[in-house]
């Protein structure tokens, strides 16, 4: 099944991983027990009392992602500062021959559900007018994959459909399905997808409504997989796209510098087991059809039925049929849309919650790779940190008001605050390090001190929204211990202001939060509490900040400040340039034929 051109290279390919894999653990394993010892010595003026042990425990929780995010940002700024190639060090496979035609057949699958159409139709045109241009469009399809409940928003999308089948008829196909009850979600729909036209194609690209990626990004993950028949999924680096929302403005700033250095340093050691983020990734249709396929987990509540974040299950179960999982860590080309407001952020995040806690009924099975049940692990940790958060600080709180004597050691209490805040911090110092070391760099972020500005406040912004993520993130779990669930619609995509009542009606428990937490640092030395203020303000003004940076106005007040900027604003690719062509052009081709609704599933609808 596999093809090894030089089998004693790819054993020591193997041996080069479990070595890199050990190391990794081992400082994941002293990080760990390090850190554990020294929270322990704080605490331990007055003996360990249960309230002690209670505070340590929930420090122990929130350990993990820390440390990862720690290692992974440092490993990843040797690679970048050390390496010739810091692609290659992380992702070994063959590049295939740049030059050369592709020879395979790629299904684009754009998977919708109660989506904006006219976003949909930009990012679409835009995607297979550049496919065209280059000279590949034969070796792809469009299917436009509905899950859309709406019959008002299912006309338009075959409308849509229409209109894309006649501009682009003759140089590629478009196929538009709807299915009638979205049973399995994304997955079930990529699925159904699979039972009909699989056998047709070698290789699926899967893409979300918000989803763009270049031709040269698209046939880069072609060619490679191409050459490297043992790769089942490779999944592209996802930036955000340019924006006007002044909340994922900021954020996506934050994600950019974050994202590379943590990225390839966790592809450094996860290696054949990296990951599957469920969209802007190449799958090979074969294996995935055959070893893909969810369990569904059994008994009744909102952890049991479908699984909603299938991409992670997916990725183990490709690895468990011996297939690879790659990451390509390249910052170009492959682009998605941000949440545009916090309450977007937080439902988004809150599907996710649901979907990894779902994993404790996954790491038994058998088959797994190591790596892989490690990663179903840390998907659980990375929700369960939250309420760990909450409980480490009201803990802390309730300490320092109940007891007599100094409750912890001020020297080393001052060692660990900072230690973790760097770690914390890693990845986004870490990518910074890297980008003013480099002249291309600190020209496309702006500059030196634009970059440093922006990074400062960004550091302050996140520092907010960590509590605020945090409470919502431990009053859902706690909805799900009393069966509350939350479901799979559209999301949010454009930029639009947020009702002050609606604000108010889903972040009241941040606020709450704040208050307490304002009121009881208001008690405290400032000298003592000053570095974590934000704890208390970010909740405390949870709701002005939704509301605020929903707004055009300061969104627009963003871009004009040149703050938060991202390469893509300094020098936008051609294939933004044809992005937003592919917006001017959208609304004089509206005039396709319009066929009907199709109901149900029997008969696919091809325009």
């Amino acid at each position: 099944m596999f093809r090894v051109s030089d089998p004693s290279h790819s054993d020591i390919s193997a041996r080069k991983m479990t070595v890199r894999r050990l190391v990794f653990a081992t400082l994941l394993a002293i990080s760990f027990f390090g850190l554990t010892a020294l929270m322990a010595v704080t605490l331990s003026p007055g003996g360990l009392t249960p309230l002690d042990l209670f505070i340590l425990l929930c420090f122990m929780v929130t350990l993990p992602w820390t440390i990862i995010g720690f290692w992974n940002a440092v490993i990843g700024l040797l690679v970048m500062r050390l390496s010739r190639d810091p692609v290659k060090a992380v992702c070994p496979i063959d590049p295939g021959n740049a030059t050369a035609p592709l020879t395979s057949s790629t299904a684009l699958l754009s998977c919708v559900r109660d989506e904006d159409v006219d976003g949909l139709e930009k990012n679409l045109s835009a995607m297979v007018s550049n496919l065209i241009r280059s000279g590949h469009a034969p070796h792809f399809k469009l299917y436009v994959l509905s899950d859309t409940s709406q019959d008002t928003i299912a006309l338009q999308e075959q409308e849509m459909a229409a209109r894309l089948s006649q501009r682009f008829d003759g140089q590629m196909d478009v196929v538009y399905r709807r299915r009638s009850m979205n049973t399995g979600y994304k997955a079930g729909n990529i699925e159904d997808f699979c039972e009909r036209w699989g056998d047709e194609h070698d290789f699926a690209l899967v893409l979300d409504a918000d989803s763009y990626m270049s031709a040269d990004a698209i046939a880069t993950l072609v060619r490679r997989m191409e050459a490297n028949p043992n790769v089942g999924i490779l999944q592209s680096l996802v930036v955000g796209l340019p924006t006007d929302s002044a909340f994922a403005r900021v954020f996506q700033f934050g994600m950019r510098l974050g994202m590379r250095s943590y990225t390839i340093g966790s592809a450094w050691w996860q290696g054949d087991c990296g990951p599957y983020w469920g969209h802007n990734a190449l799958l090979r249709l074969k294996p995935f059809k055959e070893h893909c396929r969810l369990p569904v987990l059994p008994g009744k509540g909102p952890l049991a039925g479908t699984i909603l974040s299938h991409d992670q299950v997916e990725a183990v179960l490709m690895r468990r049929a011996g297939y690879e999982c790659r990451v390509l860590p390249l910052e170009t080309g492959s682009y998605e849309d941000n949440p545009p407001h916090l309450l977007e952020f937080i439902r988004r995040d809150l599907r996710w919650c649901q979907g990894n806690l779902q994993y404790r009924r996954l790491i038994g099975m058998k088959g797994l790779k190591p790596v892989s049940r490690a990663q179903l692990v840390l998907a659980i940790l990375m929700f369960l940190g939250s309420p760990a958060w909450i409980g480490f600080m009201v803990g802390a709180a309730v300490l320092g008001m109940t007891t007599d004597y100094a409750p912890y050691r001020a020297d080393t209490g001052v060692v660990m605050f900072f230690t973790v805040l760097s770690m914390v911090f890693a990845p986004k110092i870490a990518t910074v390090i890297d980008v003013l070391a480099r002249r291309d760099l600190r020209k496309a972020f702006g500059g030196p001190i634009r970059i440093l500005v922006s990074f400062g406040s960004e550091v302050v912004y996140s520092a907010m929204l960590a509590p605020i993520m945090a409470v919502a993130h431990t009053m859902f779990m706690g909805g799900l211990a009393i069966g509350k669930t939350i479901g799979w619609g559209a999301q949010a995509r454009g930029v639009t202001r947020l009702p002050l009542s609606l604000a108010m009606s889903k972040l009241w428990p941040q606020t709450l939060f704040g208050i307490v937490a304002f009121t009881w640092f208001s008690f405290q030395p400032i000298e003592l509490v000053w570095p974590i203020l934000p704890i208390a303000i970010g909740p405390l003004l949870a709701i002005a900040i939704a509301v605020a940076t929903s707004t055009k106005s300061l969104g627009k007040l963003g871009i004009r400040s040149t703050l938060w900027r991202i390469p893509e604003e300094t020098a936008p690719p051609a294939e933004l340039a044809a992005l937003h062509l592919a917006a001017l052009s959208k609304g004089a081709s509206k005039t396709a034929a319009q066929p009907g609704i199709v109901q149900g599933d029997p008969e696919p609808a091809e325009v």
